[in-house]
């Protein structure tokens, strides 16, 4: 059997799917078995804050009904997990995805390639490597646009993106307000801008380098 054509081919097959099995699950496994996967305490970084803090001065009242009276890591935190449920929730990494492959000079367009390191946290869990980008992968959004920009975008995608298939979200705002975004607008700004805020962004994606810890960078 193993002589014939068919079962070369099936020996083959077998010993590409072991090769898969062991390259992509066993390799990983033991490269990064040192380092514990994140809490979302523990990626709350200075970047984020300084875009959580934005966000408190944009819209102080929805800001301190729905998240507190100030920004400390244990809200935050709540925060990044409510956004990441809700992004899950409506579906958005179907057309969105966050993953940056080293192919067809993405890096030029979307940033770093993307490392297994960025994916050791609870937000993370699965991984929303997306198939589709019917809108922008957001691996490295944060800072990119104002969270002004984010409201006005979830609220009517069109008036700041003619030509966006997106569709409305009222339901993230109180009284259908782009300047009263409720918990689940304020979470989902929140998470969107934490996608890429462990990395310093330069302008032209070229030099990125780790955030330190103690430095904020206004975007």
């Amino acid at each position: 059997m193993f002589e014939s054509k068919a079962g070369i081919l099936l020996v083959g097959g077998l010993g590409f799917f072991v090769f898969a099995f062991v390259s992509n699950a066993v390799v990983p496994i033991l490269m990064y078995q040192h380092m514990p996967e994140q809490t979302a305490e523990q990626v709350v970084n200075a970047n984020l804050m300084y875009q959580v803090e934005d966000l408190q001065r944009r819209y102080p009242e929805p800001f301190k009904k729905y998240v507190g009276e100030k920004p400390t890591t244990e809200n935050v935190a709540a925060m990044l997990r409510h956004g990441r449920d809700i992004y899950v929730g409506e579906g958005c990494w179907h057309c969105h995805s966050q993953y940056i492959r080293p192919v067809s000079n993405e890096s030029k367009r979307w940033g770093p390639v993307a490392r297994s390191v960025e994916y050791q946290n609870e937000l993370q869990r699965p991984v929303m490597f997306g198939t589709r980008r019917v809108g922008p992968d957001l691996s490295r959004e944060s800072g990119r646009r104002s969270n002004d920009w984010h409201a006005v975008h979830f609220h009517h995608p069109k008036t700041v993106s003619p030509n966006s298939p997106m569709p409305a979200y009222p339901w993230f705002f109180d009284n259908d307000n782009p300047s009263e975004p409720n918990r689940r607008g304020l979470a989902l700004m929140t998470y969107i801008q934490w996608l890429g805020s462990w990395l310093e962004v330069s302008p032209t994606y070229e030099n990125y380098q780790p955030l330190p810890d103690v430095e904020v960078k206004a975007p």
